[in-house]
């Protein structure tokens, strides 16, 4: 199977924690412009699995590749080098700093430079350049009258926003997005499932989320795990009417 360059695949992981399997001979692959959801009730190994994509826990066996070459693990310091990016549940922002600040942390691996200094203004082509790759990156998700606002000042959606500015500036092949629907209303949730229909033409995006509505609209393909194991893998179509999905985990709520 040919691959393209900027394709993630996860083959065949298995986490231990003690006695207990987290993951069990789980793969996973997001291929370019795609949208991939992965599902599952709660204890199902969905952290997990993103905890090891994003270098936080080490597993006990499985490869990755990128583009189609196995590679060491990735650490999470050199995520964004290797061209992959991510969004928190807990948002993760930096509650004294500006939205802007808050966006230029995401491009430090952008430039050589000494990030703080470009940051404060003392490397005055470093922190220009940044400048407008942020500014350009908030207006791009509607935020631009939030620029110079602190982060502890937001409203939960717009912090939200932030996050999702943030892990966008350093241009990802892959955005991993974790619940990105969580804590929104409906408006909001509605402007998320277009955002990411309209990214996924630059970005692959690798969806961790509850909310089956925004799952059901704009993935591709979705994985499901249950007890660490992946038991379920296809369109929405497939997966809304897969009989193990249904009793595992949609249940009668699969139409809503």
């Amino acid at each position: 199977m040919a691959h393209n360059p900027s394709s993630v695949r996860l083959d065949s992981v298995s986490v231990h924690f003690g006695g207990l399997a987290a993951l069990s001979d789980v793969s996973i692959e997001i291929n370019p412009g795609e949208v991939v959801g992965v599902i599952g009730p709660n204890g199902a190994g969905k952290t997990t699995l993103f905890n090891v994509l994003t270098g936080l826990v080490a597993p006990s066996s499985g490869s990755f590749y990128l583009g189609g070459k196995k590679r060491s693990w990735p650490k999470t310091p050199d995520l964004t080098k290797i061209g992959i990016s991510r969004t928190l549940q807990s948002v993760g922002l930096f509650s004294d700093l500006t939205v802007l600040e808050n966006v230029l942390v995401g491009a430090t691996h952008l430039s050589n430079d000494n990030f703080f200094k470009s940051l404060f203004g003392f490397d005055g082509v470093s922190a220009q350049s940044g400048r407008s790759r942020a500014e350009a990156t908030l207006a791009a998700l509607d935020i631009s009258q939030y620029s110079e606002r602190r982060a502890d000042s937001l409203p939960y959606p717009i912090s939200k926003r932030v996050a999702l500015a943030r892990a966008l500036i350093s241009n990802p092949m892959t955005l991993i997005l974790d619940e990105p629907a969580g804590g929104l209303g409906i408006d909001d949730i509605e402007w998320l499932k277009e955002f990411i229909l309209r990214i996924r033409t630059e970005t692959s995006v690798l969806l961790v989320e509850h909310h089956m509505d925004v799952i059901m609209s704009v993935c591709d393909r979705i994985y499901v795990l249950n007890f660490g194991q992946l038991i379920a893998h296809g369109t929405p179509t497939e997966i809304r009417n897969n009989s193990d999905v249904i009793a595992a985990y949609l249940g009668t709520g699969a139409d809503k």
